[in-house]
């Protein structure tokens, strides 16, 4: 059976991505666009790394206790050097960014454009907003030498997962990867030892995987893995408007 509503809520353009093939001309228009959607991101972001990139729900406001704390891993990020990435939304992201941003340090996000019009935070020095989902979460890896996990969804989960299959592979380095919040985590983490135990994951890939509730484990954790070993150090560039880099 068809489902009016959630049709309603695509864009005409996802009717098209979804209902196969098409004239070739069509989807040749839309690698063009896709194509335009890569190249504005990477103009607009070129000078803001190295990043951390926090992952987290959009649904945690500030009464939330993982608002709080994702306000005080922004802050521990932005003090370690880092510019703080997130999706741009609220919640988390939000939470993350804002204290970045409240701590002195530089705050991005990559914002995705949605039906009901997910709007950028208002701590980010800068944002871009971006039509594909997989445009995006390229973009949230690609400057980035850590990873955050917070609480959240099944976005939230994707990107994880996401980040993970591409060190596991070797498509990027051994980037530390944090999950924060152990007991919100507890069955996630059950299941990938399940996984290892059944041998459909490496048990070194457990490695891959740090748990902490503690910012300061978190901070100490990325500093040894991600700074030092990386040799990572800020080196100033100029943008060029010729290439429409701001």
């Amino acid at each position: 059976m068809e489902n009016n509503h959630n049709n309603n809520r695509l864009q005409p353009e996802e009717f098209h991505f979804l209902s196969g093939p098409l004239s070739r001309f069509k989807e040749l228009l839309f690698t063009f666009r896709v194509q335009s959607s890569f190249i504005r991101a990477f103009r607009k972001m070129h000078f803001i790394g190295p990043c951390v990139t926090v992952f987290g729900s959009a649904r945690f406001d500030e009464t939330n206790p993982f608002y709080l704390k994702a306000e005080q891993v922004g802050a521990a990020l932005a003090n370690l050097g880092f510019t703080v990435m997130t999706g741009g939304g609220p919640g988390i992201m939000e939470a993350a960014n804002k204290g970045a941003y409240e701590a002195g340090g530089y705050s991005v996000g990559c914002n995705i454009i949605l039906p009901f019009e997910q709007k950028p935070n208002p701590y980010l020095h800068k944002w871009i907003n971006i039509r594909y989902f997989f445009v995006r979460k390229f973009m949230l890896i690609k400057y980035s030498y850590a990873f955050v996990v917070m609480p959240g969804g099944m976005g939230t989960l994707d990107e994880l997962f996401e980040s993970i299959t591409l060190i596991q592979t070797k498509m990027i380095q051994n980037f530390p990867v944090v999950i924060f919040g152990s007991e919100y985590h507890k069955e996630l983490c059950e299941h990938i030892q399940i996984m290892a135990k059944n041998e459909s994951i490496s048990p070194k890939d457990m490695e891959l995987l740090f748990v902490t509730d503690s910012v300061e484990e978190m901070a100490n954790h990325i500093k040894t893995h991600s700074i030092k070993k990386f040799n990572l150090v800020k080196k100033p560039q100029k943008p060029s408007r010729w290439f429409g880099e701001q």
